[in-house]
C-alpha cells in the first residue's frame, strides 16, 4: 500500500473497448492471467488490472487511452505498459510489458482458463494417510469454518498443529499465485506423524462469515476455534495441540498462546516482531527498492504514509480521521507541485482513491497493532524462521524484535533462524522480490520442512 504513487488517469474516447479483456502471458513456461476492467468516464476511460493468478485484483491504472483502434495501458508504480490494436476480428494483439522487458500477449473478451499446472511438490492422491473434510463453529462471530484435517492413521492418538494463514483471502491450502504451501506442509507433516488442521478463511471457499470487515483480531478468534474443534476429537493429543503461523498466521499464534496455556508450542514463520506501521513502512520500502525505485520516490512515500499512519494511530473517530487524511492530501497536491491528480478525475475522486487504501478495518487495526505485548505473554516453546531474502517481513528486524520480546517475557525454550536464499513464502529464490514467487517452481524449501518437523518432534517427544 503506497499513498500518492499508484492512481487512474484517463484519456480518449470509444465504446468498442469497453468492458473486460483477457489475456495471457506465458513467463518461464508458467502462464499468468491479467484481465483489464475498462469502463467509460465524463473524459475519456479508466482501468483496473487483475491477476487471478496472483491472487490480486482491482489495481488502477495510471492512463487510459484508445484512439485510432490502438490502446494504451499505463501502471506506472508497477512500471507496467500495454499497447495493441483492435482488429475486426474483436481481439486486441499486442505486448505487455513490465520494467521494460516485452512480453506477447493478446487481449480477448472470451474467459480464458486457468492452467492445469501442478508444482512438483505438490501431493497426489492417493495418499499415505487418512484425511477428513470437517467443519468446525466459531461461537465468538457466529460463522462455521470448514477445513481439512489429515491424520497419520484413521485410528490412534496424534499430535496435531493448526496452520494460520497470511494476509489476503486464503482458501485452506493457503493457495496463491499457482502454488499451495498448507497443502505441502500438512502432506510432509501428516506423512511424518503428526495430524494437521487447515482451514479457508472466514468468507473462503466453503467457509462463512465476511472477509472484507474482519480484522488480524477477528482472524484470531478463528484459529481459537479450530483449537476447540480438535479438543472434541478423540484421535488428538490434547496436551500436543500446536499452532503454524504463516506472516500474518504468524502473529495471530502468538495472540493465542498468550491468552491459553492449552498451546503446547508455536510456529511462526515470517511472523511480525515490528508494530504495524513499523512493518508496513519497511515493506514498502524494501519492495519499492528492489523494484528500482528512485531514492527521492522512497523517501517520498515513506514521509507519506509515516504521516498518514500517525494519525491512524491517534486516532479514535474513524469519520474524523477520513476528514484530517483527506485535508492532507488536498494540502500535499497544493504544496508539491510534481504530485498531479489523474487527467479526468476531480480531486475528490483522487482523495476517495487513496483513502480505499487505508480506511478498511483490516488495515486500521493492522496499523495500530504491536505483537510485542503478546509475545512477552507466551511461554510455550517458540520456533521463530525467516528467509533471508525477505522483503515483506524482514528478518533481521523482525526475528530481532520477536527474540528480545520472548526474553523479556522470561521465555527461555525458543529458537530463532534465518534461513538462507528463502523468500517470504521460505521458497529459494534470486532476490526476494514478490514478482518471482508465481515462476519458481518450489512451494516450500525442502531445508525449511526439515527445520520444522525436527523441532515440533523435539516438543512432542
Amino acid at each position: 500500500m503506497i499513498l500518492f504513487s499508484v492512481f487512474i488517469t484517463v484519456v480518449g474516447y470509444g465504446q468498442d473497448i469497453i468492458g473486460q479483456w483477457n489475456g495471457a502471458l506465458k513467463v518461464q513456461g508458467i502462464q499468468l492471467r491479467l484481465a483489464f476492467h475498462i469502463t467509460k468516464t465524463e473524459n475519456g476511460f479508466s482501468t483496473t488490472m487483475d491477476s487471478p493468478d496472483q491472487g490480486v485484483k482491482g489495481i488502477p491504472a495510471t492512463t487510459t487511452t484508445f484512439e485510432n483502434q490502438t490502446l494504451k495501458i499505463t501502471i506506472t508504480n508497477a512500471k507496467i505498459e500495454y499497447e495493441g490494436i483492435l482488429g475486426k476480428d474483436g481481439q486486441i494483439v499486442g505486448t505487455f510489458k513490465q520494467g521494460g522487458h516485452p512480453f506477447d500477449m493478446n487481449l480477448t473478451k472470451e474467459k480464458i482458463e486457468k492452467e492445469k499446472h501442478l508444482k512438483p511438490q505438490e501431493p497426489k492422491k492417493p495418499f499415505p494417510y487418512y484425511s477428513e473434510d470437517i467443519t468446525f463453529y466459531n461461537k465468538t462471530a457466529g460463522i462455521t469454518l470448514a477445513g481439512t484435517l489429515t491424520l497419520p492413521k484413521k485410528e490412534g492418538i496424534f499430535p496435531v498443529v493448526v496452520l494460520i494463514s497470511g494476509s489476503g483471502p486464503q482458501n485452506r491450502d493457503e493457495e496463491l499465485l499457482g502454488h499451495k504451501p498448507f497443502l505441502v506442509i500438512s502432506d510432509y507433516l501428516t506423512r511424518n506423524g503428526i495430524a494437521v488442521l487447515r482451514y479457508d478463511d472466514r468468507g473462503i471457499a466453503m467457509s462463512t462469515g465476511e472477509f472484507k470487515t474482519s480484522t488480524t483480531l477477528d482472524f484470531s478468534s478463528d484459529a481459537q476455534a479450530a483449537v476447540d474443534y480438535l479438543k472434541t476429537r478423540q484421535e488428538i493429543n490434547k496436551k500436543k495441540i500446536g499452532l503454524i503461523g504463516h506472516s500474518e498466521g504468524g502473529e495471530i499464534a502468538p495472540i493465542i498462546a498468550s491468552k491459553s496455556n492449552e498451546i503446547a508450542f508455536i510456529v511462526l514463520l515470517a511472523g511480525p516482531g515490528l508494530p504495524g506501521d513499523q512493518l508496513l513502512l519497511l515493506q514498502q520500502k524494501l519492495i519499492n527498492k528492489s523494484a528500482g525505485a528512485s531514492e527521492e520516490f522512497l523517501k517520498k512515500s515513506e514521509i507519506a504514509n509515516k504521516k498518514v499512519f500517525e494519525m491512524i494511530k491517534k486516532s479514535t473517530d474513524t469519520n474524523q480521521l477520513k476528514i484530517e487524511i483527506s485535508n492532507y492530501i488536498r494540502n500535499s497536491l497544493k504544496i508539491d507541485t510534481t504530485e498531479k491528480k489523474p487527467e479526468g478525475f476531480t480531486e475528490n475522486e483522487y482523495v476517495q482513491q487513496l483513502l480505499n487504501q487505508v480506511l478498511n478495518p483490516w488495515m486500521l487495526q493492522f496499523i495500530k497493532l504491536n505483537p510485542l505485548p503478546f509475545l512477552e505473554k507466551v511461554k510455550c516453546p517458540v520456533l521463530a524462521l525467516n528467509g533471508e531474502k525477505d522483503l515483506q517481513v524482514s528478518p533481521k528486524e523482525n526475528l530481532t524484535a520477536i527474540r528480545k520480546a520472548l526474553e523479556k517475557g522470561g521465555n527461555k525454550n525458543v529458537i530463532i533462524k534465518e534461513l538462507p536464499n528463502l523468500n517470504h513464502l521460505f521458497q529459494e529464490c534470486t532476490t526476494g522480490s514478490p514478482n518471482e514467487y508465481a515462476s519458481i517452481e518450489q512451494t516450500f524449501s525442502p531445508k525449511a520442512l526439515t527445520e520444522i518437523l525436527e523441532w515440533i518432534n523435539n516438543q512432542i517427544k
